[in-house]
């Protein structure tokens, strides 16, 4: 399970029979959009020795590492260990002291921010809800959501910080609204502590013709928040005349 966003403040993966989770921490984890890493996070639950057919990389000696089994070696951490000593070795995608020092930084913060991102993402999402230049908003905090129910029910209440709406005008009233954005920042990633936006259509899905965007559920007319931490006044604010610039 990809659990990247919601984070472990919001959702537990593992205690709802989760076996592997993995977590970008460029994003909400790190939260100030320094560091680019990666983990993942191993249950130790699931019994990769009664599935050895499926899982010959685990149960079969290792020829690159002295012949190891690594379920004979390292019993229920048998995945997670040779994660580190074959994959990690191969691709040396080890982190270096600094960014690992910016991303325990992060995490110390980690609940405090989350709940900020949730309070923030759910005021502008009533707020873009009753503005006329906005055709459609999507966030699982909203009761119209086909997420709501879930949010309730395993994630306390709060969906997090991402959302997207649909903007009067569609692509090009899109590209000025970004354009037209001052406090909030216009980058594709998510999770950040500040603010950031982005025009899926036009830069993360770009390559994609009409039939693909359709399928990938982005419309032309889609802008995608990530709510920052700043003061809700402020990012409201920012909103606001950024809509007006493009209508």
């Amino acid at each position: 399970v990809d659990n990247t966003v919601p984070t472990p403040v919001l959702w537990r993966p593992i205690e709802h029979g989760a076996d592997i989770v993995v977590h970008s921490l460029t994003k909400a984890m790190g939260g100030h959009g320094t560091t680019v890493g990666g983990v993942i996070v191993d249950s130790g639950n699931f019994p990769w020795a009664e599935h050895a057919d499926k899982y010959p990389m685990l149960t079969q000696p290792d020829p690159s590492y002295h012949g190891v089994v690594y379920t004979e070696a390292l019993g229920a951490a048998a995945y997670i260990g040779r994660c580190r000593v074959a994959p990690l070795r191969n691709m040396g995608a080890a982190l270096s002291p600094m960014n690992a020092f910016m991303l325990l930084q992060g995490i110390e913060t980690v609940p405090l921010r989350m709940a900020r991102h949730g309070e923030n993402a759910i005021a502008v999402a009533e707020h873009l809800k009753a503005h006329p230049g906005v055709t459609w908003v999507k966030y699982a905090g909203l009761p119209d959501s086909p997420y709501y129910p879930l949010v309730q029910k395993y994630m306390g209440g709060n969906a997090g910080g991402i959302l997207s709406f649909g903007i009067e005008g569609g692509e090009a009233a899109g590209a000025k609204f970004i354009d037209a954005l001052g406090l909030i920042l216009r980058l594709v990633n998510i999770g950040d502590a500040k603010s950031l936006a982005c025009h899926p259509a036009t830069t993360t899905h770009r390559q994609l013709d009409d039939r693909e965007l359709a399928t990938a559920g982005v419309s032309r007319d889609m802008v995608r928040l990530s709510v920052g931490i700043e003061h809700i006044d402020d990012i409201i604010a920012d909103i606001d005349q950024a809509l007006k610039a493009a209508g």
